[in-house]
């Protein structure tokens, strides 16, 4: 068998490399409309983040969302975002 990579994807929050699977990722569709991909595998660009509050406060503080997406993100989507770190925590 084959060894295969693991796809790696970088923290807006920390800025470290860490698996896919053990970030979460929120997607900006097509229609502009945000949301959270719980499957990773929904079309659009993607942002993805540590499951933790300290990376989601420093990825709001940066503004790593907002250069992520290249547009203002509305409060409602890190509203939601939160919600979901809490389920982590």
């Amino acid at each position: 068998m084959r060894n295969k990579k693991l796809p790696m994807r970088k923290c807006v929050g920390c800025t470290e490399m860490k698996p896919k699977k053990e970030l979460i990722r929120l997607v900006r569709k097509e229609e502009g409309e945000f949301v959270l991909d719980r499957t990773g595998r929904l079309n659009g660009r993607g942002a993805y983040l540590c499951p933790c509050l300290t990376c989601f406060t420093d990825a709001v503080k940066k503004k790593g969302f907002e250069r992520s997406f290249q547009q203002k993100i509305p409060d409602a989507v890190f509203q939601d975002l939160e919600k979901e770190m809490s389920l982590f925590e």
